[in-house]
Parts: structure tokens; sequence; C-alpha cells
């Protein structure tokens, strides 16, 4: 496990999942919706919401995530047959900065910060993730978003975007680990563009995809973490 850290100076990260919890803010956003719908267990409605979330990312790949939230929303109501309350689907779609972090993230990007450059490749929109960035107790090196991609994960543009701008700064793809929950959007596309990843797999006790697609196929990673905490803790052992 050891051999993950070698070489590397950057670590890049998914933010909502890995480390935002998001499944929970979904949720609890969903609340005043659900309450109209019948028994429905949890799986079932991250299901259902990973569906729409990414047809809907794929579509229309320049919208405002939090724009994308609202559309979603929309369609979370028709689909279970249940009618939004007005403005229901906005108050979705501005949810984000509501959605908490795990109790492990905190500390362990401190730890992570003493150690390696952190940047942020995340699904969002700019306004959405400074809502977030205060949860996440350090100051990232920097932050690409969608919006600033103009495209969602698991599109290999969000990728090929983050390599350039590292380069840029001097740091090369084999100097880059890729921290992130998600084999749909992040491990999948990595693969691709022969990115070292890690995998923080927060659904370990649970099982399932939860509020993610299906990846195509296998997926490789470097390493698998049940937590963030997890990780810090392997590169703490090594002295």
């Amino acid at each position: 496990m050891a051999l993950i850290f070698d070489g590397v100076t950057t670590l890049t990260f998914d933010c909502y999942g890995t480390l935002i919890d998001w499944e929970r803010g979904i949720l609890t956003a969903l609340r005043p919706l659900l309450a109209q719908v019948g028994p429905r267990s949890d799986d079932d409605v991250l299901r259902d919401f990973a569906d729409h979330e990414s047809r809907q990312q794929a579509a229309t790949p320049a919208m405002l995530y939090a724009d994308v939230l609202s559309e979603v929303h929309g369609q979370l109501a028709r689909h279970w047959g249940v009618q939004a309350e007005r403005g229901d689907s906005a108050r979705f779609g501005a949810s984000i900065a509501d959605w908490p972090a795990f109790p492990d993230t905190v500390e362990a990007l401190r730890y992570l910060k003493r150690h390696f450059r952190l940047v942020i490749l995340s699904n969002v929109d700019r306004a959405s993730f400074h809502g977030t960035n205060a949860r996440l107790g350090v100051d990232f090196d920097a932050i690409y978003t969608a919006q600033d991609i103009g495209s969602y994960k698991p599109d290999t543009r969000n990728f090929v975007y983050l390599l350039a701008r590292l380069a840029e700064q001097g740091v090369p793809r084999e100097q880059v680990l890729h921290v992130a929950q998600s084999l749909f959007h992040d491990h999948a596309p990595a693969n691709v563009l022969g990115i070292r990843s890690a995998w923080i797999d927060r659904r370990a006790e649970t099982g399932g995809l939860g509020a993610t697609a299906a990846p195509p196929g296998d997926v490789r990673y470097d390493g698998r973490f049940v937590s963030l905490e997890a990780l810090a803790a392997a590169h703490r052992g090594l002295g």
C-alpha cells in the first residue's frame, strides 16, 4: 500500500460523496417531496436520483449544478407521481451548502494538507462549492468545477482540464493521486487517462451504488480505503 504514495505530491479530490456526505444531504433535502410518496427505501430513492442526475448532466453539460438538481427534483416528482410544491425544486438545488461533511473529513484533510498539495475536481458550480468550502476546514491549492470546464464527470474532459492546469503549475501526471468515492464519476475516467487513484469506499458497510450510476465494466484503483481517515492513516503509517 505504501506504493500508492510513491512520488505523489498532489492529491486531487472529488468532493460530494467523498468529503461531503451527499447521500445524507440529498435524502434530507428530498424529505418534503418524499412525504407525499408511499414507503420507499433510501437505496431506492438514491438509485432514482442517480439515474435522473446522470442523464441530466449528460444532456446539459453547461447547466449549473444547482439548476441540474432543480431539474432532477421536478423529474423525480413526476417519476414518483406526486406534485412538487412551488419553490421546492429551487430549494433542493440550493441545498448543497447544507450537505454535511463526513465525520472524518476535516481532520484527515488537515493531516494530508501538511504533506501534499490538495486540489478539488468537483461536479458542482462555483457558488455551490463556496457554500461547502467552510465545512472542509482547509485551504485548497486549487478548485476546479464543472462550471469552469463546461462538462460533468465522468467526461474525460474534466480530467484533461485538471491535468493541464496542474502541468502549468509544474505537477506532472505521475505526481497526482486522485481520491474519490465514485467508481462511475471518477475512477473510470481516471483509468482512461492513466491517473493513479484511491477509492474511498464510503458504502463499504452498506454496499450498493447509492447515489451514483453503475460504472462501465471493470474499474481499477490503486488502493481501497473505507474512509478518508484510513487513507491518512496509511500515509501516517509510513513514518
